[in-house]
């Protein structure tokens, strides 16, 4: 009875901590993901901008000529950036900034 009531507790704890970990916001994020929920309110899910409201466009000639470095740097820098996103950890920038890359093409 007792062995029964632990093997049920076990499986119920692993099953919780299966659907758990991978939406944990420490794990893995590519860059689309990302980009959707810390940028695409501004910038639009196609990265098109908002003109109107003085968001520049990641996918124009401009945004296009800029390095992978200087996008980055904008990123972590520019002011109207939320604190969230000045403070993505330098892996999850670079996925960004190839998120933005794939865009542009």
């Amino acid at each position: 009875m007792k062995t029964t009531k632990l093997i049920t507790l076990v499986v119920t704890i692993a099953l919780g901590l299966f659907i758990l970990i991978p939406n944990l916001s420490w794990a893995a994020d590519d860059g689309a993901t990302i980009y959707k929920a810390k940028c695409a309110a501004c910038h639009g899910a196609d990265a098109a901008g908002k003109p109107a409201a003085k968001i520049p466009s990641l996918i124009s000639e401009d945004g296009k000529k800029a390095s992978d470095d200087a996008i980055a740097k904008s990123i972590n820098t520019t002011a109207k950036h939320p604190a969230g996103v000045k403070a993505l950890p330098a892996d999850d920038v670079k996925a960004v900034v190839a998120y933005i890359r794939s865009l542009q093409k």
